[in-house]
């Protein structure tokens, strides 16, 4: 099976100016040589802010931004930004591919003490992506306080529905040990991958964030970024391991 090199860009955010945030993000990712996918935090252009005037088309500068850096560095790209459709605005995450083409994924928990909820509607539909022989599932933030919307399953053709879950965040210092026991829930509960990437700094409203980027195996062993700085780095991940792990312990079988 295909080992899948997965590149976490754990940045600074500059609050609400999206042009000084693409020119971060164009010198964070020069580093970067070879990847089959970079993860970028939640709402990557404009920091976690409600201020909706700042919601962009699917044909708008940003997606344009994520397709060029995809084809340049021929790979994927996953992250999120604020998108409006007619009168709706949505956390949307886009899953980039090389070709330009793409798969979204509209968060499906709004985060309600933020009042994200207030301005943001919340997506309906789970997304699972298929990249070089790896099924993904799609998911931003808040989404991992809820273990129903990605519970793992055997399907009817005895693979498993997804091998891998991707969390892009903006997630609180203060709440950073919940980050940290639910990611690793999930990768045990799920038997899967598990991919956090978080922003590090401040924003305008006073949080501090320590990133705490990391990523998980199926039986919870994290490799994690160095806390409260911004970092790149690539991880592999292996295929044939985690089916071993599957086969040795198949709990997923025992899911009703």
């Amino acid at each position: 099976m295909r080992d899948l090199t997965i590149t976490l860009v754990q940045a600074e955010q500059v609050w609400e100016n999206v042009q000084a945030n693409l020119d971060h993000y164009d010198s964070l990712l020069s580093k970067i040589d070879s990847t089959d996918l970079i993860v970028l935090p939640e709402m990557f252009q404009t920091a976690f802010s409600m201020n909706t005037s700042l919601a962009e088309k699917m044909d708008g500068p940003s997606v344009a931004w994520l397709k060029k850096t995809a084809s340049e560095k021929d790979c994927a790209i996953y992250t999120s930004l604020m998108i409006s459709e007619g009168d709706t605005v949505y956390n949307r995450g886009i899953f980039v591919f090389p070709s330009g083409d793409f798969t979204i994924y509209d968060k499906r928990k709004t985060f309600g003490l933020a009042k994200e909820s207030d301005h943001i509607t919340a997506g309906t539909e789970e997304q699972i992506v298929s990249w070089k022989g790896w099924n993904i599932q799609l998911q931003i933030c808040y989404d991992l306080r809820f273990p129903e919307i990605s519970r793992n399953s055997i399907l009817e053709s005895g693979d498993t529905a997804y091998d891998l879950i991707i969390y892009v965040a903006n997630w609180p210092e203060k709440r950073s040990s919940h980050w940290n026991a639910l990611l690793k829930a999930r990768a045990i509960e799920n038997q899967c991958y598990v991919v956090g990437v978080n922003r590090v700094g401040s924003d305008d409203n006073g949080f501090a964030y320590s990133g705490d980027s990391k990523l998980i195996n199926s039986l919870g062993i994290e490799s994690a970024l160095s806390v409260g700085i911004e970092a790149c780095d690539s991880h592999v991940i292996n295929k044939d391991e985690l089916n071993k792990i599957r086969e040795m312990l198949p709990f997923l079988c025992d899911r009703s």
